[in-house]
């Protein structure tokens, strides 16, 4: 991880000293003064994944959260022999340690809010609904890619292991309201499109051998939705965010939202249920599975750490 740091003056020397000394860090580079705000002296450094969260700790003990700043961006390649050295210098795979300032960072940002979520997961509900009318499988693909909800179901399950309550309301809050909005959009649609003829309540309600599963929730539903939770919270607190695709096909949020605004507007009551208990299985299963993803993150990484202590401790005496 490539680190750009804004040091106040007082604590340049204590945070350059600190940052040479260690192993795991290279490519300390500082700018004297080079900041203006907040004022300072800029320091720019690599670090290994596996150390990350620890020099991000120390810099917050020292201040630089509140009266300086911390930026960090990852590396994408890093050939040199001093990086590689300061690789072996940290315990563990890079892919295992979890940078925690940056995952509640971008929880943060994905419980935020914004009318471009809103759209993005009405224009997915919408192509839901088309496909439950169509009997598309295609349909449904298009619809769980273009759907934005995980990342904010990621950040619920942060705000839950970390117990944070701000976090959680927020997150929780903007699931809520985003789905009720989407469906209430697609509803109109469906009732528009009644009105002039295009759909009656047989498209519903008839068989569909491709979409029929999605207002059907059976034990696999949530199998899937606990792996998929799972695979979704390792591919961002991994830095894997390639994996997430898998992760939008995977889960019957979204498909489950367009199937309940279509019954809705058209009346097929067995169907609302089938399809509320769809999307009630995937998101809670996803958030459950996202705070059990978590914890056993932290449980091996702090095993892994202490072992590694005690056999350092053990080649020393």
């Amino acid at each position: 991880m490539h680190l750009r740091l804004i040091v106040p003056p007082d604590r340049c020397d204590r945070v350059l000293d600190t940052l040479v000394d260690d192993p795991r860090v290279t490519s300390v580079v500082r700018l004297p003064g080079a900041a203006h705000r907040p004022k300072g002296d800029v320091i720019e450094c690599d670090v290994t994944r596996e150390a990350t969260s620890e020099i991000l700790s120390w810099l917050k003990a020292q201040g630089l959260y509140e009266e300086g700043s911390v930026a960090m961006a990852a590396v994408d390649s890093a050939p040199s022999r001093n990086a590689q050295a300061a690789e072996r210098a940290a315990p563990g795979a890079p892919d295992d340690a979890v940078i925690w300032d940056a995952v509640v960072d971008q929880a943060y940002n994905e419980a935020g809010g914004s009318w471009v979520y809103y759209v993005f997961l009405t224009l997915a509900t919408m192509i839901a609904s088309v496909a439950v009318v169509t009997d598309s499988a295609i349909l449904v693909v298009g619809a769980m890619v273009v759907g934005p909800e995980f990342g904010v179901v990621a950040a619920l399950a942060v705000g839950l292991f970390l117990r944070k309550g701000g976090l959680t309301k927020r997150s929780l809050s903007l699931l809520v309201k985003g789905f009720v909005l989407a469906i209430a959009v697609t509803a109109l649609a469906a009732l528009l499109a009644r009105a002039v003829g295009w759909i009656d309540v047989d498209d519903v309600t008839a068989a569909r051998p491709l979409t029929g599963f999605i207002w059907r929730p059976d034990k696999w539903s949530a199998v899937v939705a606990v792996l998929a939770g799972c695979a979704g919270v390792l591919s961002q607190t991994a830095g894997r965010g390639n994996a997430l695709v898998g992760v939008f096909i995977s889960v019957t949020t979204v498909p489950a939202a367009g199937d309940l605004a279509l019954s809705v507007a058209l009346w097929a009551p067995h169907h609302i249920g089938g399809s509320a208990a769809q999307l009630g299985i995937n998101l809670a299963g996803m958030t459950a599975a996202g705070v059990v993803t978590l914890l056993l993150q932290r449980m091996i990484w702090r095993s892994y750490l202490r072992m590694k202590r005690r056999v350092g401790a053990r080649v020393e005496a």
